[in-house]
């Protein structure tokens, strides 16, 4: 079963869900914000990813409302993680996974060549 962890309310993740349908694959949504972004979880998706740093959104407005001492603790794995976990739009969406493969962000290529 396939997992598209994200924000309702988010463009990106509006158009990973509408790419979803529209190829008819099946897929459990998974809302961080009200459903919650568990440390444990974050630190899974990190070691499955070859840069875990891709799990950082640093292009939106949580971003860019941190302090630059915030922003400095995205430099290290230990310090981001939990700060992603307690700032849940601070995480790239949506994040993909199908079980073997964890997909961040929205990429029709990929995901066509993953997915299909």
């Amino acid at each position: 079963m396939i997992i598209l962890y994200g924000l309702t309310t988010c463009n990106t993740v509006k158009k990973a869900r509408l790419w979803f349908d529209d190829h008819q694959i099946e897929y459990k949504f998974h809302d961080i914000r009200s459903a919650g972004l568990p440390l444990e979880l974050l630190k899974q998706f990190a070691a499955r990813l070859d840069d875990w740093q891709v799990l950082v959104n640093r292009k939106g407005m949580t971003w860019r409302k941190l302090s630059p001492e915030q922003q400095q603790l995205c430099v290290e794995i230990d310090t981001a993680l939990p700060l992603i976990a307690q700032n849940r739009t601070l995480m790239k969406r949506p994040v993909i996974d199908n079980g073997a493969i964890l997909l961040v962000g929205f990429d029709t290529r990929k995901y066509e060549k993953t997915l299909l």
